[in-house]
């Protein structure tokens, strides 16, 4: 995550390489970064001269390396970008590894490998780490979703409660684009020197501050089985705004961080340890009390089925309600 800030803030101070090589899994990086170049160097004047965009599908690497060579028209560079290029042919790859290794200063190749992260053996992931910029991202963990928010938000010149970007990372989940998009939102509503509580994130992106991920999560670490049902019930009757996948995703994660929290040694550390706010950590404590490693472990166990039951897995036809409350009955009988 800090490579992507170090290259957006050189993107930034307008200093840029003449090869970038973007690959991995997380595509809100990838479409950052470019967007980030595009803006800085294409204009509405010039882009019908010193702008291409190829396709991986369909791109020759001969059609790249022409286009790269040319002289920018009416800007300070020519820009090629590459969509797509995880379907590039091998030969492709190579021949684009012959031009990296000495690029032309007058353009800016742009190469968005996505889904998976470029092969660091490959000849040209070699070259432009030597005369370009190689970034390779991954999704993030869903301890460091709160954080990332933090520090968005932040960037934006936003200022959220713990609460609220505890709700919106548990409402969302780690959907960065989505996730982006939710902060924009809450920027154009947001008064100067404003501080954004749960209230304002009920309001403007939709969640409820009462029932949602976060509160189960919250209820059935304190044994409180009927807040626990209750929300359980909202859950499913809103089921297009809160999925199944999601609601399951917060739970197994908040049980990682119950067993986390029983392996720390020093509690000077454990906010961070696990993941979250020390705000929150009381909370968890709490939580990590009710609980013995065997409870936690069992938890996370029957989460997983209830995961495998959604899929249709050792299942027929169970609906999101029976799976919700069966899993409920479970955590609360362990």
């Amino acid at each position: 995550m800090q490579a992507f800030f170090t290259l957006l803030s050189k993107i930034d101070s307008d200093q840029f390489s003449p090869f970038y090589l973007l690959s991995g899994t997380e595509s809100y990086y990838i479409d950052s970064v470019l967007t980030a170049l595009t803006s800085k160097l294409v204009d509405e004047a010039s882009r019908d001269f010193d702008y291409t965009l190829f396709f991986g599908k369909e791109a020759q690497a001969s059609e790249i390396i022409e286009t790269a060579k040319r002289y920018p028209m009416m800007s300070r560079f020519n820009v090629v970008v590459v969509k797509e290029a995880q379907q590039l042919t091998p030969t492709a790859f190579d021949e684009l590894a012959a031009y990296a290794a000495q690029p032309t200063q007058q353009s800016i190749i742009v190469i968005c490998h996505m889904h998976k992260a470029f092969d660091k053996r490959k000849k040209l992931y070699k070259a432009v780490e030597k005369t370009g910029e190689v970034l390779t991202v991954k999704p993030l963990y869903d301890n460091q979703i709160p954080q990332w928010i933090s520090q968005h938000a932040k960037s934006m010149q936003l200022d959220l409660t713990p609460t609220a970007v505890e709700l919106l990372s548990t409402y969302v989940g780690a959907n960065l684009s989505r996730l982006s998009s939710e902060l924009k939102k809450l920027k154009l509503v947001a008064q100067p020197s404003e501080t954004l509580d749960v209230d304002a994130i009920e309001k403007y992106i939709g969640v409820s501050k009462e029932f949602n991920s976060f509160e189960l999560q919250k209820a059935i670490g304190l044994g409180n089985f009927t807040l626990a049902f209750q929300i359980v019930q909202y859950l499913t009757r809103n089921a297009k705004a809160n999925p199944l996948v999601l609601v399951l995703s917060s739970l197994h994660s908040y049980f990682q961080k119950l067993l986390l929290l029983k392996g720390v040694s020093d509690p000077k550390n454990a906010a961070s340890a696990i993941g979250v706010s020390p705000y929150f950590l009381k909370e968890y404590e709490a939580a990590a009390k009710r609980f013995n490693m065997r409870q936690i472990t069992t938890a996370m166990s029957c989460i997983f089925e209830a995961d495998l039951k959604s899929k249709g897995i050792n299942s027929v036809n169970s609906g999101s309600e029976e799976i919700l409350e069966t899993l409920l009955l479970k955590l609360f009988t362990l």
